[in-house]
């Protein structure tokens, strides 16, 4: 009976998407934060910097890499990642009869805090060994609350009200289910996960400025080995890591979308070496810089941006 209930629900959810999706692979609905994403045919990796979300699959199914963490996720698991992520994602199930459809909800963890203080939540294990993304059950519930949110979109009067309603009842489905820790864990003020998703949002927002692990760590008020020991449960990654991860997203996104040259977009990034930055890009990418862009530009691969879409 439950197999049948997650069946129609999950086939109620993704008859919307693909609805709206008739005219785009990728729609920023009229709900904030609420994006609808469908794909013809398996997608090359895509190199993408994952923003905490909450990726839900009606149809397909999506493998993702963060550091040396695998994380494949389908129409029976959802996709959790609690703090900004570089990743390298593909679609791996899909077709023109039987297309990868998915909804992406960005969290609010404002939200999340306060409804974790009010179903009282704050027990977490704080060496909970996991990165910052998690999988979980997809249950009919959770597809049936998302259908709801999108058939808002047909009462846009509705929305500024009965979406909060909405994506709150989602939240909690899951807080609740066995990824919810994760969850819990970056936003509780005083774990060490919190701290480093303090430090991890810091280099997201200065990832141009240079790197001193030691100041870093200071401000996260941990020692410089806790700091490498956390950060890197909880990003699969070091912290030079990560902000090379960063700068290298940013630099393609400059060459593609304002056609600026690899020597011009490594200095915009932070490197002073352009030959590091082109043996770092091509390690990355797998092509030096300007054989990428011009392939992207082309269409020979996935198009790859480091912006928020699962």
């Amino acid at each position: 009976m439950t197999d049948l209930l997650a069946h129609n629900a999950r086939l109620r959810l993704a008859a919307r998407i693909g609805e709206l999706t008739v005219d785009s692979e990728v729609l920023s609905t009229a709900i904030p934060d609420v994006i609808v994403c469908r794909c013809a045919t398996p997608a090359a990796p895509q190199a993408v910097v994952y923003e905490p979300s909450l990726a839900i699959i009606a149809q397909g199914g999506k493998r993702t890499i963060v550091g040396n963490e695998t994380y494949v996720y389908d129409e029976a698991h959802f996709l959790l990642t609690a703090i900004d992520l570089p990743t390298i994602a593909e679609v791996i199930n899909a077709s023109e009869e039987a297309p990868y459809l998915s909804i992406v909800l960005k969290l609010d963890l404002q939200v999340v805090r306060e409804l974790i203080t009010e179903i009282d939540m704050l027990d977490v294990d704080p060496t909970l060994p996991s990165t910052g993304m998690a999988i979980g059950p997809a249950t009919p519930a959770l597809f049936e609350d998302a259908a709801r949110l999108l058939d808002l979109l047909n009462t846009p009067k509705d929305i500024p009200i009965m979406s909060r309603i909405v994506i709150r009842g989602m939240l909690y489905r899951v807080l609740t289910s066995p990824a919810g820790a994760r969850l819990r864990q970056i936003v509780n003020a005083g774990t060490q996960s919190n701290r480093i998703a303090w430090a991890v949002n810091w280099l997201r927002e200065n990832y141009l400025q240079p790197l001193r692990v030691e100041e870093l760590a200071a401000m996260a008020n941990m020692g410089v080995s806790t700091l490498h020991h956390h950060f890197r449960l909880l990003t699969a990654m070091s912290p030079l890591r990560y902000q090379k991860q960063l700068r290298l997203h940013e630099a393609r996104r400059l060459m593609l979308n304002n056609g600026i040259n690899a020597k011009s977009a490594a200095l915009r990034v932070g490197y002073e070496s352009t030959t590091q930055f082109n043996r770092e890009y091509r390690r990355q990418f797998g092509s030096p810089p300007m054989t990428d862009i011009r392939a992207l530009r082309n269409g020979d691969t996935g198009w790859t941006l480091p912006v928020f879409r699962n």
